[in-house]
């Protein structure tokens, strides 16, 4: 396991951009003063900083929008306005179109009275923690008055970009006559995924397509499956695909209503890419979480893993530092470089029906999952580090070498300590998990 990267010192970017209650501490104002910030650092001599913006289906959306446009209009630039879009759909437009900087507004699968802003620079990728602890210190200094202020335009033809991009990578999958059931969370895959899915011939219902502003993630995408199981369970189609609400990560169910998570996708991705002698370096990135028969069954077809933190950011520098394309989460985050730098929900489903070919999901054979317990327990994090929880966890772990795995570590947002255990039976499983909670509960009084 690596250890997570050091981060610079910020107050307002998390883990995936700044996030919180839009017009609360997602305010307008706030809004316009992050996205001058960062367009006054990519402004060039011979022309305005050009920044594109997208966005799902939130009834924020739109004001944060203007927000923003506004915002690269004050710092000089030019504001090329999206609309709604899957988020891979900006590294994606940036490598076609050339764009200094991309802001998408988003708050991914959170409720709708959340939002977001995460930015991706003109390389594609999301801006490092230096850069964005650089932008929060610039808004305590007066901003730079341009000689001339930016425009505001419509970015005309991004979702058809996206789109044309999607069927030129799967360009040789016929899903004709293949039943196929996506649920779109309401968000922003609601246009996209229903047309890249016709396009390639597919038969397909949608479920959770007709956003208003509110209904975004509720009851519906890849956290809230219920719906899309029981559908399943129910019809007749092969195969279900759910999104988040930003549209960077895909969860499957098959036709018995099974979930199937990003583990087991990047497995059946991983196998087929090898096959094919398409996986950089014959290696994929995925976090400590992935289960342990994930890597079982790499080790049996020669492929090498890298393990990282928790993070699809940790799992994309991992794949940089290697010149490696695929890696992920179990979460449904699913990255190919060879496609685009970033999580692409719809990407990611096309990549499972390619590599399942006339094969049926039920009837998979990527890996074989291991029995696993996970167990919060409310404690402060240094308790993860008590020398009577290490002891327990490296006896517990020495009992389950060469047949599984114990994983302890705390929260990074929350006073709790995760226990997570994985045994070759499901009851294993949970005595081990038993024995190390009443040691983490008991080293926590």
């Amino acid at each position: 396991m690596s250890a997570a990267p050091s981060r610079a010192a910020r107050k307002l970017f998390g883990t995936d951009g700044v996030r919180g209650v839009a017009g609360e501490f997602l305010s307008a104002e706030l809004a316009l003063a992050l996205a001058r910030a960062a367009t006054a650092r990519v402004q060039r001599a011979d022309r305005p900083a050009r920044v594109l913006i997208i966005r799902d289906t939130r009834e924020s959306g739109e004001m944060l929008e203007a927000a923003v446009a506004a915002g690269v209009a004050a710092a000089g630039g030019e504001a090329l306005i999206g609309g709604v879009l899957p988020t891979p759909g900006a590294p994606l437009l940036i490598a076609r179109h050339g764009f200094d900087l991309a802001a998408v507004l988003s708050a991914s699968h959170n409720p709708y009275r959340d939002n977001g802003i995460k930015f991706f620079g003109g390389d594609g990728y999301k801006l490092s923690d230096t850069t964005e602890a650089e932008i929060e210190a610039a808004l305590e200094e007066p901003p730079v008055v341009p000689e001339h202020p930016g425009r505001v335009r419509t970015f005309h033809g991004a979702l058809e970009d996206y789109l044309r991009a999607l069927h030129e990578r799967f360009s040789h999958l016929d899903l004709t006559g293949r039943r196929i059931l996506i649920d779109c969370a309401n968000g922003a895959t609601f246009r996209a995924a229903p047309e890249i899915f016709r396009r390639l011939g597919a038969d397909i219902g949608v479920i959770a397509h007709e956003p208003d502003g509110r209904n975004i993630n509720h009851k519906s995408g890849s956290t809230h499956l219920e719906r899309l199981r029981a559908a399943m369970q129910a019809g007749d189609d092969e195969i279900g695909f759910a999104f988040d609400g930003d549209g960077d990560r895909m969860l499957a169910v098959d036709r018995t209503g099974a979930v199937v998570d990003g583990d087991e996708l990047i497995a059946l991705a991983a196998i087929h890419l090898r096959e094919q002698g398409r996986l950089p370096g014959n290696g994929v990135a995925v976090t400590v979480m992935t289960n342990y028969g994930f890597h079982t069954a790499m080790s049996e077809h020669g492929i090498e893993v890298a393990t990282t933190a928790v993070g699809d950011r940790y799992v994309l520098e991992a794949l940089r530092e290697r010149e490696w394309s695929l890696g992920g989460e179990q979460s449904g985050h699913i990255i190919d470089r060879n496609f685009v730098p970033s999580g692409d929900g719809i990407a990611s489903a096309l990549l499972t029906l390619e590599a399942l070919g006339t094969e049926n999901l039920a009837d998979r054979h990527g890996m074989e999952k291991l029995p696993q317990t996970l167990v919060n327990v409310r404690a402060d994090r240094s308790v993860a580090e008590a020398p009577d929880v290490l002891k327990a966890v490296q006896r517990e772990s020495a009992s389950l070498e060469g047949r599984g795995r114990v994983l302890l570590r705390p929260s990074g947002t929350e006073p709790l300590v995760r226990v997570m255990v994985e045994a070759p039976t499901e009851g294993e499983a949970q005595t081990v998990s038993a024995r190390l909670v009443a040691v983490v509960e008991s080293a926590a009084l």
